[in-house]
């Protein structure tokens, strides 16, 4: 019986012995994590050191990765699942809902908004308080732009904070409730929600 010549990696790596470790992970730059609320599914991301960067609406996983997609573009590509800095906006979203608190004590980074976004969602909290509503056509008008009323409704409907920047509480100019991130139904349980819980 006549021996092959064996291949010559073969030979190359006879008695290599590597030593194998663990891989080591860093912390990213941005938390995230998907969670089942009672008004839908929401994405909540953080940066580590805090602010919030999106608690958006996300149906399937489609919608999850195309926004986890645009926070690793946008923020960094340094985006990991869980963390502690997840925990605040937990808490309060959960109290929130629960109808225990009003307003949200959170750092907010609108590095997923765009610049008219950024207008029309930095004026919402002031304009419009727990409990109240107001209409597209009043925010623009507010924002001193009377005639842009349905810009303002296209910056509301891709806001990435929804309920901690609350455009649930922007309506039709009679009354009537019109499109949502989240649905017709979670717009109707947020508005429905403060308006029990207002005079308490």
């Amino acid at each position: 019986m006549t021996m092959r010549p064996s291949d010559p990696l073969e030979l190359a790596l006879r008695g290599f012995d590597p030593t194998v470790r663990p891989p080591v992970l860093t912390t990213g730059d941005v938390a995230y994590l998907v969670d089942d609320l009672p008004v839908g599914r929401m994405l909540l991301a953080t940066r580590i050191d805090g602010p919030l960067l999106a608690s958006a609406y996300v149906i399937g996983d489609a919608e999850a990765d195309a926004l986890l997609d645009r926070l690793s573009r946008l923020v960094s590509p340094r985006v990991l699942r869980g963390g502690r800095s997840l925990d605040r906006i937990r808490r309060e979203l959960d109290q929130y809902l629960t109808g225990t608190r009003r307003d949200f004590d959170l750092a907010v980074d609108l590095a997923l908004a765009t610049p008219f976004q950024r207008t029309v969602l930095g004026r919402l909290p002031g304009q419009v308080g727990y409990g109240r509503t107001t209409s597209y056509g009043q925010l623009a008008a507010g924002l001193g732009r009377p005639t842009a009323a349905r810009a303002v409704g296209a910056a509301l409907g891709a806001n990435p904070l929804c309920i901690v920047l609350p455009c649930h509480r922007v309506v039709a100019a009679d009354g009537a409730l019109t499109g949502y991130a989240g649905g017709l139904a979670a717009k109707e349980f947020l508005l429905g929600l403060e308006r029990r819980t207002a005079g308490s």
